[in-house]
Order: C-alpha cells, then structure tokens, then sequence
C-alpha cells in the first residue's frame, strides 16, 4: 500500500478521535527506534507511520498499542510480551492492537492478520494497514 493510501486512513481514522482526560502522546521517530533497539526488531514502515501519527486515537471500543505510556495495557512491549508468551503469536508478528486475548498484528510483508487465540493461528487479513484501519477501525467501530 503507498504511503499517499495509509496517510488517506490515518487521516479519517484522525477525525473520529474522541477527547480523553489524560491523552496519550504520539511518540517521535527517536522514541520508535529507541523502541524497536530495546525489542531488537524493525517494524514494518506502515507500522511506524502509524505509531507515530495515529497511536493517540481513541475511538470506539479498540485502541492501538502505544509507545509513550509504560504503565498501560496498551504499551508495546507488555502487549508483545502477552500475544507471545501467553498466546503463542509468532515472534514475526507484532501486534498493533489487542482484543482481549486475540490480536491484530503486522507481519513482516505489511499485511494485517488477526491472531485468534481460540484457534492459535491467523483467522482473518487484510492487505495492508491501510485497508485495516478503514474497515477494523472506522467501518467495524462506527457504532461503539
């Protein structure tokens, strides 16, 4: 997917965010590669676009992973750590949302998969982050 087809979903996923007390930080292109040092791995370019432009919005009942708030849920190596430890997603993977105990990860080739824990393997993907964020996160969570 091009740069110009996630920037188009990033932005409309943008529009929906919804206020919150405390707002998470975007991180900067030095805390995503500090990141991905301390996790010795490289994210997929469409993935760091997104930590970096969209990793704040809160809307609807799913929230991306973030980098820049180590006591939440959502914080990156905690949501690693559980998708491959307690649920046996493989190490290629690298989850950009959980769901419960089933995620939604980046594989190496930019595709999405979902990683079902019921089943132990992808059940579902879609093409790029691109198409995952129009249809999981604004199409699927337009009346959450």
């Amino acid at each position: 997917m091009t740069a110009t087809a996630l920037d188009a979903a990033i932005d409309a996923y943008r529009q929906l965010h919804e206020a919150v007390p405390i707002p998470t930080r975007l991180p900067t292109e030095e805390e995503v590669a500090a990141m991905e040092d301390q996790m010795a791995l490289r994210f997929h370019p469409d993935l760091r676009r997104f930590l970096m432009r969209a990793s704040d919005v809160n809307h609807g009942a799913l929230a991306s992973v973030v980098l820049t708030k180590p006591d939440s849920h959502r914080f990156l190596p905690r949501v690693c750590e559980n998708a491959w430890g307690a649920w046996g997603v493989p190490r290629d993977l690298v989850p950009v949302c959980a769901d419960n105990a089933n995620f939604y990860c980046v594989a190496p080739d930019g595709q999405v998969v979902y990683w079902a824990h019921d089943d132990g393997e992808a059940t579902e993907t879609w093409p790029s982050l691109a198409a995952w964020i129009r249809q999981v996160l604004i199409e699927e969570q337009r009346d959450c």
